[in-house]
């Protein structure tokens, strides 16, 4: 399993927006740029995963777009929030550490990824301490999550701290990335080929793992079209 951390590259930061302007303009990611991050990601929820079969919200309101930058160091924050405030009537920043069981494609800047983009919220019930939440998640989940599902892109993203005022209490963010027939068809999304027992088995088998770590519950996912734009 592959992990990046801030002696690899740059310090991750995501940023969940609600009530969003134009993302993929040229002069946001100038400004952001200018703000000082080294790279940009934008997942957006728009019109081409609108019909997506899956969409949990545990927030107030749905996400509309997730942004994640990768930045020199923590003194940057403020300026990026800055920007993207200017953009979104709301948005909640958190600091992560990234870990990426399967590396998604790469893509030429500004294009669109191919497929589906889901993006979890996860929370940590209180049943859990930290570690073993983490060790049933990070640890156990993926294997399970890799085995049951059709993914060809899956970035765990463990949140570390807030970095804008009164930030939801999230204790991670997860990326996954499905072929695009996965919108609406689940033997699709859970590679399971036509076969119904096959998806009965997969189904019932990812429920088990979830439970484990309650991300049965209390779960935003957040389907979205991904855009590398830095």
């Amino acid at each position: 399993m592959k992990r990046v951390t801030e002696s690899g590259r740059a310090m991750k930061v995501m940023f969940a927006l609600w009530g969003i302007g134009d993302l993929l303009a040229d002069e946001l990611t100038a400004r952001l740029t200018a703000a000082g991050t080294v790279a940009v990601q934008a997942n957006i929820s728009d019109a081409a995963v609108a019909d997506a079969m899956l969409r949990l919200t545990a927030f107030d309101e749905p996400v509309a777009a997730v942004i994640s930058v990768w930045l020199p160091g923590r003194r940057e924050t403020d300026a990026v929030a800055d920007v993207l405030a200017s953009v979104a009537k709301r948005l909640a920043g958190w600091h992560v550490e990234e870990t990426r069981p399967i590396e998604p494609p790469l893509v030429p800047l500004r294009e669109r990824a191919s497929g589906l983009a889901n993006l979890a919220f996860l929370r940590r019930p209180d049943t859990l301490s930290h570690a073993e939440w983490l060790h049933r998640w990070r640890d156990q989940h993926a294997e399970v999550a890799i085995a049951t599902q059709a993914t060809f892109g899956y970035v765990q993203n463990l949140v570390l701290e807030p970095v804008t005022d009164a930030a939801p209490d999230v204790a991670a963010i997860v990326e996954e990335l499905f072929p695009i027939e996965a919108l609406a068809d689940p033997h699709a999304f859970y590679g399971s080929a036509g076969d119904n027992a096959e998806l009965t088995r997969r189904i019932e088998r990812l429920m088990k793992s979830v439970n484990t770590f309650g991300a049965d519950r209390d779960i935003d996912v957040v389907p979205t079209s991904r855009y590398l734009l830095r």
